[in-house]
């Protein structure tokens, strides 16, 4: 296949990975250990157990570098998978550059989204240890909507605890939540003690993922049936979505191609983590390639944020994990992109990019959605607000080849469709779409409860 022909690149469903890969076996430096939050020691399989399947506990503490998808898993995937790799000529031709920019477009599901690809095995994985309800958080409903989905395939009764925030401002996400059976619930609430605690203190509270992963992990722990699901930061999670750059990684050699640099959104890290590792992997081993994390700065995690041990949640009941934080006290503004509003970010991805290993930059709103609408005109797809952030950084990329008169090959996640967004996109059209900073004052206040934990 030649590429200067190509626009689409797809593969046949044979072509699914059947494993995904983990690449905590290729990392010098290992991600730090859990410690439990209840007895301040380093946390050992058996403590997830009353939140976790087995089967996904030994997941979050593997080394090893692949992982087979179960075959059920596997052909669920089939649904929508391989997802289609696009060359975004269009946008190309806009930006008059050299570079030659791709993109991964995970927006073909049902959902939307990236988030089925953890959604799936998640359930399945919950569905064999013999549970019958999972409880979950979402930011912007993407998650939500994925392990809804996902729980309905498999039987599972299913309780979404979602940012108040975003709660009121995606409708659309709440109803696609209850075709599929789910109960959605804006947090904070009056279902759990975390969230009354929350809203004596202050009524009017907007939320955060912080407050509303409290409310779910308290759900699950405090009923036998139940278990907590997680859509992004866990390693297993990350593990899950290496499938979107290991296609990746097979439909750019069928047209021999390489990536320069991989662009990302990243909140929790998942997305980020899914397009980049298979990458990041050649580059282990001595490849050159960068990889760039692309965040909001709103909630600059890790442009901003430490590298330090802090607890997963507001109500300090999930895992205390060493990683980039802005604290988890931090109360994030109302910004559109709802899935880039979580305090921390995944371990594995927190040290690589302390050791060096990846890149990270961050954005305002504004630009954001300019980015996402040159976008969406060039290309036909409307992108979510979370990927727009993306796009922005592979635009920047596209002029700098420009400026310096070289080609380069760019490669970014879409990692879903703006569809449920467009009260969003309205108020970017009318001009009330604020840049937000997130000032260095209000980390250092953010950051002062931090756990004194001693590896």
């Amino acid at each position: 296949m030649k590429r200067d022909n190509v626009t689409k690149i797809l593969l046949d469903e044979s072509e699914i990975p059947r494993q995904w890969y983990n690449i905590i076996a290729d990392m010098k430096n290992k991600p730090s250990p859990l410690f439990n939050p209840m007895t301040g020691k380093i946390a050992q399989p058996d403590d997830l157990l009353p939140i976790f399947p087995m089967e996904l506990i030994n997941q979050e503490f593997s080394t090893d570098r692949w992982i087979d998808i179960p075959d059920e898993v596997r052909n669920m995937y089939k649904q929508w998978r391989p997802a289609p790799l696009y060359r975004a000529r269009e946008l190309e031709k806009k930006l008059d550059t050299p570079a030659r920019i791709y993109y991964k477009y995970e927006g073909t599901n049902a959902t939307g989204s990236h988030k089925l690809n953890t959604a799936l095995p998640q359930a399945y994985y919950n569905k064999a240890a013999g549970i019958k309800r999972l409880a979950t958080e979402t930011g912007a409903g993407q998650w939500g909507s994925a392990i809804s989905l996902a729980s309905n395939y498999f039987d599972l009764e299913c309780s979404v605890y979602m940012v108040k925030v975003s709660y009121m401002q995606k409708p659309y996400r709440r109803s696609f939540m209850k075709t599929f059976g789910a109960d959605v619930i804006a947090s904070p609430s009056n279902a759990t003690n975390s969230g009354r605690g929350i809203l004596e203190k202050d009524p009017d509270c907007s939320g955060s993922l912080g407050i509303a992963i409290s409310e779910a992990v308290e759900d699950a722990a405090t009923h036998n049936d139940t278990n907590y699901t997680l859509g992004s930061v866990l390693n297993y999670v990350c593990l899950h979505q290496t499938v979107i750059g290991l296609e990746a990684k097979k439909q750019l050699e069928s047209i021999d191609e390489y990536p320069d640099v991989v662009f990302a959104c990243c909140g929790g890290g998942s997305n980020f983590a899914g397009i980049s590792f298979p990458f990041l992997m050649d580059k282990l081993n001595g490849k050159n390639v960068r990889a760039v994390a692309v965040e909001p700065t709103a909630c600059p995690t890790l442009t901003k944020g430490v590298f330090a041990y802090d607890y997963g949640d507001v109500a300090k009941v999930a895992p205390i994990t060493k990683m980039y934080t802005l604290g988890h006290d931090f109360i994030p503004s109302g910004i559109h992109a709802g899935g880039l509003r979580y305090h921390g970010d995944s371990p594995i991805v927190s040290q690589l990019y302390h050791d060096g290993l990846i890149e990270a930059v961050a954005y305002g709103q504004k630009a954001v959605f300019d980015a996402g609408v040159l976008f969406a005109r060039s290309e036909g797809i409307v992108p979510a607000p979370e990927s727009s952030h993306a796009i922005k950084a592979a635009i920047d990329e596209a002029l700098k080849a420009k400026e310096e008169g070289k080609e380069k090959v760019i490669l970014f996640c879409l990692s879903g469709h703006g569809y449920f967004d467009f009260t969003a996109y309205d108020n970017y059209f009318s001009g009330k779409i604020d840049d937000i900073e997130y000032s260095d004052d209000l980390i250092k206040e953010s950051i002062k409860n931090l756990p004194n934990v001693q590896e």
